[in-house]
């Protein structure tokens, strides 16, 4: 398989719709998606694939599958996408890991591996990561990854407004 980026212990690929069984574990998972305050239902997984890969043909990339090279698990999707912030477009890091997989460095290695696609290969000069204050698992990734906040805004996501930390890295 022709894998997009690769790091020491993960390769990454282009979701797809036979993703949905794996994705659906984590999308479904409150505990993971405590960020967004609900879990996916089987519609909104189905969607979510869709919308990635709409945005691999709008945009060239958005969260991409990060699989174990050892076992070939599904660990999560990590990757760059395009965020909008108050009408402004930038290119953000994000990460969503199965929950059997946290603390175990996927997340800051994977998204590491994202970060470097980003500066070298699409040429960006900035990346961002929208993370929830009461996040701090995700927050301590975007420290370990050198990111500092940078500011914070307002996000409405189904109807909610949601305060979300604007963490930033230079190249």
């Amino acid at each position: 398989m022709d894998w997009i980026i690769q790091s020491e212990r993960l390769n990454f690929r282009k979701i797809n719709m036979d993703d949905f069984s794996n994705l659906k574990v984590i999308l479904q998972d409150i505990e993971i998606m405590y960020a967004w305050e609900h879990a996916f239902t089987d519609d909104e997984v189905y969607e979510w694939i869709e919308k990635n890969m709409a945005r691999y043909n709008s945009d060239g990339y958005s969260y991409f599958a990060a699989i174990d090279k050892k076992t070939n698990n599904f660990v999560g999707v990590i990757g760059p996408l395009v965020e909008e912030i108050e009408g402004v477009k930038y290119i953000g890091i994000a990460y969503i890991l199965n929950k059997k997989y946290w603390g175990m460095g996927y997340a800051t290695e994977g998204a590491t591996a994202c970060i470097n696609y980003a500066f070298d290969i699409l040429h960006a000069d900035k990346i961002i990561a929208q993370i929830r204050p009461n996040n701090l698992p995700s927050r301590r990734v975007a420290e370990k990854l050198n990111m500092k906040i940078e500011g914070q805004y307002i996000k409405n996501y189904n109807n909610t407004d949601m305060p979300h930390l604007i963490y930033s890295l230079t190249k």
